[in-house]
């Protein structure tokens, strides 16, 4: 599933008007902290997190995430989101709970 087929079937706010949604999401990955992210997440998976501030994206990069989704009502910064434009990164944000948030990916076949 591509990230823009996800946001079309959760309905999930995207805040990166300008990356590219073409991306497959092949997995998830769920945590706040951001060394284990760095040591464990894999590249093409959908990262779910209420961390919202700029090394969010860093890590993001750096572990070649397909997009982060940011749950439990959070809002991403504006200074976040330019520089996840920068990067083609997109940000995604839930109203849901990480866990129902999971689960609904769950549910889509990720």
């Amino acid at each position: 599933m591509t990230v823009k087929e996800l946001i079309e079937q959760t309905g999930w706010q995207c805040m990166t008007k300008e990356a590219d949604t073409s991306r497959e999401v092949n997995g998830v990955y769920c945590s706040d902290l951001l060394s284990w992210v760095m040591g464990k997440g894999q590249p093409d998976q959908a990262w779910i997190t209420v961390q919202s501030h700029i090394n969010v994206i860093a890590v993001a990069v750096l572990r070649e995430f397909s997009c982060v989704i940011l749950a439990e009502g959070a809002h991403f910064p504006e200074e976040v989101i330019a520089r996840a434009e920068q990067e083609d990164l997109v940000l995604l944000e839930s109203e849901a709970p990480v866990y129902e948030t999971a689960k609904k990916l769950m549910e889509l076949g990720i």
